[in-house]
């Protein structure tokens, strides 16, 4: 088994750079997992792990290749080395080198029946991993973002979703071209906006629906809007008049939850 001890080392700094980076990742192929669950997340989640980096001190060699399975390399590092690469502050003493993904849509599956999660621009990751957590609690079909702001595999997305990037099915897209395959696959919208809005506890969600959120300070586009079978709104009773794109999701996604049953996917 392979040994690094510098943080000089070639491979480490490149590592550092997949951390760092959206660019390097986007040319490599690849990006950084930190963590055990969040690395066995994404193998269950049906991406490839092409190296495993670990503190002997932290972990057994026989550990790690339970994570990993029988084709990724291992590499034992030194603390001083995994302390460069880790983003969090945590000692888990594990990392891994796993393949991008493919999030266009036409790679995009679904079901005959789909609840989707579409959010349009958003730019904080923390909203971001909060996205992905409610979708993996209600078992959504699929996330899409629609002109995303954002590089997915950044490791404030992973670390805020806490792994859910990988349990989700995710697609990306520009507003048009969402717009286009929701109506293409026969897919409701329902859009999350103040304007020409009925409360959202009045619609139907039992058939193909898309909800639609927006960003907490421009909301959604007039593309959107006009592309909604129904536009809907949350009732407030307090003195403002939006809440986090999060917690608003999550709420109109429980409702459609509710309506189906709470059955899954």
């Amino acid at each position: 088994m392979k040994q690094i001890s510098s943080i000089q080392n070639p491979f480490i700094k490149s590592l550092v750079q997949l951390q760092e980076k959206a660019k390097a990742r986007r040319q490599s192929g690849t990006f950084l997992i930190e963590g055990r669950r969040e690395v066995m997340l994404a193998r269950k989640g049906g991406y490839t792990i092409q190296t495993l980096l670990f503190v002997p001190e932290l972990l057994t060699e026989n550990q790690v290749r339970e994570l990993a399975g029988t084709q990724a390399e291992l590499i034992g590092i030194t603390k001083e080395v995994y302390q460069k690469l880790a983003y969090r502050d945590s000692t888990e003493g594990l990392m891994a080198v796993a393949a991008l993904k493919d999030h266009s849509l036409e790679k995009l599956v679904l079901g005959e029946n789909p609840l989707l999660l579409v959010t349009e621009a958003p730019e904080k990751p923390g909203n971001i991993g909060a996205l992905l957590r409610t979708a993996d609690a209600a078992g959504l079909d699929a996330v899409i973002i629609a002109n995303p702001k954002s590089d997915l595999y950044s490791p404030n997305i992973i670390r805020s979703g806490v792994g859910c990037l990988f349990t989700n099915t995710v697609a990306t897209g520009t507003t048009q071209e969402v717009v286009a395959y929701l109506n293409k696959k026969g897919i409701s919208i329902y859009s999350a906006t103040l304007q020409n809005s009925v409360s959202y506890h009045t619609q139907d969600y039992t058939q193909p629906t898309a909800l639609v959120v927006g960003t907490e300070d421009a909301g959604l586009t007039q593309q959107w809007r006009d592309a909604a079978k129904q536009n809907i709104i949350i009732p407030m009773h307090g003195e403002i008049d939006s809440m986090n794109v999060s917690v608003a999701a999550a709420i109109l996604i429980f409702e459609a939850k509710r309506q189906r049953g709470f059955n899954l996917p």
